[in-house]
């Protein structure tokens, strides 16, 4: 027998670490390797099945509206929306469009959707009438179901409003309205075996949903993604923060958002654990509640919410002491914030996620026995069945190590955006590669680090500057809660860097203790020229900061000369 050795070059996952060392450099080139199996079921058949093992544990508990269901009630009152949705006319591969903030309605809206082969097109409860009917008429939406109003927003009116630009829509009907109930009573025309039927027509590889993503493009693109997506990746997300039937996971982020709808809901229901809305909307004061009355296992985020709650004033008060996991992504996760999330909010077993909605949306996640500087300054390896790789501008495979932009390849890529080949065609390559946008570097071990956004760049006088460097820098700053930096037009240089900065309760800082701190650790053309002190910042309805927004108030108040000789 003759051996055959690795190929010169090959990664590591290839060839093993020590052959690769010894054959040429390791490539940044990594894949999930698992004894974890693919499901190739539906969503509807896998919320089946965890109902008939778990029928009297808790699925769904909404505190802000004192419902709770069990598994058996949550797929009886499912079925039952279904089979409305079917007498209301809808067919297998319509595009039903869900506009609420957070409630029990909404998981129920997306379990019923999947059971009949509908697409749910999950809309920002924050959207006005403009940004709505872009996202309604471009992907055909045919019903919509909505809270009839949340803050500001009239749902009702605005979707009267919305039709005269979405021609497809039909219908609407409106959780707690006369609508809604008509709708539900409509159920008794279809039977539950005319329910089944549809239900296993519904394949693993059809659409499951339609999430809109801005991203840096002029107009939202909807990435289309499939029940063999969500199914798996919301499995593996559980999986590897070990869910099982006790856990019960408080779900503050938006459910509009693939985060909630995904690596909360799904991941949950794969795995027979409860899903605790807190209320509609993030609130740190309902979400610790709901932690200690409902004793949460799990607490998932943004970056900015966990903030939220570890600034809580009536922290030590709250009793969070049942938790033992939870997820954090979304956004930038600071090292430092990572630390005291596990320490002061005693959630020993946090994990790191990251992904894109382009993904479903998480290809890459720390591991519980990772060690801590791992868990804490990573985002860890790839995901079982997902292939990560770390390119050049060539899209060459770089040296580990070496930073480039990180991509994904497997299971959980999307179908593609819906309606608008040319954007799927711009984000994933011929080979299935999907383009993350953000610049990453990968160790020996195959764990990733995030350093910096593709296009969150400041470009000063010819020198690029990693806009999420400096924050990283800043967040350890013992006196700094939250910072954000953009860059500001200069007419000599182009660009210059300049950082909001949200001090810690109770500290005194001023705008020389920052720029000494930034100038004893950074190159002096990445210091922040501007310094802005601010008690909050705008966010988006799914936790991110807007930095746009926060670059706009910038410019404004230098265009009215507030800048005090560069600084403020």
């Amino acid at each position: 027998m003759v051996e055959v050795g690795p190929l010169p070059g090959a990664p590591a996952s290839m060839t093993g670490p020590d052959q690769a060392r010894g054959s040429g450099p390791m490539l940044s080139y990594d894949h999930g390797a698992s004894e974890l199996q693919l499901v190739g079921q539906s969503l509807g058949a896998v919320f089946r099945a965890t109902a008939r093992v778990h029928p009297d544990r808790d699925a769904l508990v909404d505190g802000n509206q004192q419902l709770r269901y069990t598994y058996r009630e949550l797929d009886e009152a499912s079925d039952e929306l279904g089979r409305a949705l079917m007498a209301g006319g809808l067919q297998r591969g319509d595009r039903l469009a869900v506009w609420s903030p957070n409630r029990a309605e909404w998981v129920v809206t997306q379990l019923a959707a999947a059971k009949t082969g509908l697409i749910l097109v999950p809309v920002n409860p924050a959207f006005r009438v403009t940004e709505a009917s872009y996202l309604l008429r471009h992907s055909g939406v045919r019903a919509a179901l909505a809270a009839p109003s949340f803050r500001a927003l009239n749902y009702e009116k605005a979707l009267a409003e919305a039709r005269v630009a979405a021609p497809d829509l039909e219908w609407a009907a409106f959780y707690d309205t006369p609508s809604f109930r008509e709708l539900l009573d409509r159920a008794g025309e279809i039977d539950a075996a005319e329910l089944h039927e549809r239900g296993a027509e519904v394949d693993a590889d059809d659409p499951v949903a339609i999430v809109y993503t801005s991203g840096t493009r002029e107009r939202p693109v909807g990435a289309t993604l499939t029940h063999h997506n969500v199914v798996n990746n919301g499995s593996f997300v559980g999986a590897l923060i070990r869910y099982t039937e006790v856990d019960r996971v408080c779900v503050p982020v938006p459910l509009f958002h693939c985060f909630g709808m995904v690596g909360c809901n799904v991941a949950a229901f794969t795995h027979g654990s409860a899903i605790i809305l807190p209320g509609p909307s993030f609130d740190p004061a309902e979400v610790l509640a709901s932690v200690e009355q409902e004793r949460c296992t799990s607490l998932t985020g943004v970056p900015a919410m966990f903030l939220a709650e570890l600034a809580y004033p009536d922290l030590e008060g709250r009793d969070v002491s049942s938790l033992r996991t939870g997820l954090m992504g979304g956004a930038l996760c600071p090292p430092d914030l990572v630390r005291r999330v596990r320490t002061d909010l005693d959630i020993p077993e946090l994990a790191i996620g990251f992904g894109m909605t382009e993904s479903s949306p998480v290809s890459a996640q720390t591991r519980l026995d990772d060690d801590e500087e791992i868990r804490t300054t990573t985002v860890g390896r790839a995901h079982p069945h997902v292939e990560l790789k770390i390119v050049d501008l060539l899209g060459r495979t770089v040296e580990r190590g070496v930073e480039g932009e990180l991509c994904a390849r497997g299971y959980c890529v999307m179908r593609g955006y819906w309606n608008d080949p040319a954007h799927t065609a711009e984000t994933v390559d011929e080979g299935g590669w999907l383009r993350s946008g953000d610049l990453a570097t990968m160790d020996e071990a195959g764990n990733v680090q995030i350093t910096g956004r593709i296009k969150d760049v400041i470009i000063r006088g010819g020198e690029n500057v990693s806009a999420r460097e400096v924050e990283h820098l800043l967040f350890g700053h013992p006196d700094i809660e939250e910072a954000h930096v953009v860059g500001v037009p200069d007419p000599g240089l182009g660009e210059e860097v300049l950082a909001w900065v949200r001090p810690r309760p109770g500290a005194t800082l001023t705008v020389e203790q920052v720029r000494l701190y930034c100038l004893q650790r950074l190159a002096r053309f990445k210091v922040p020229k501007y310094i802005r002190f601010a008690d909050s910042f705008p966010m988006t309805a799914g936790g991110k900061t807007e930095k746009s927004r926060l670059r706009e108030q910038a410019i404004a108040e230098m265009q009215h000369g507030e800048e005090r000789d560069g600084l403020r």
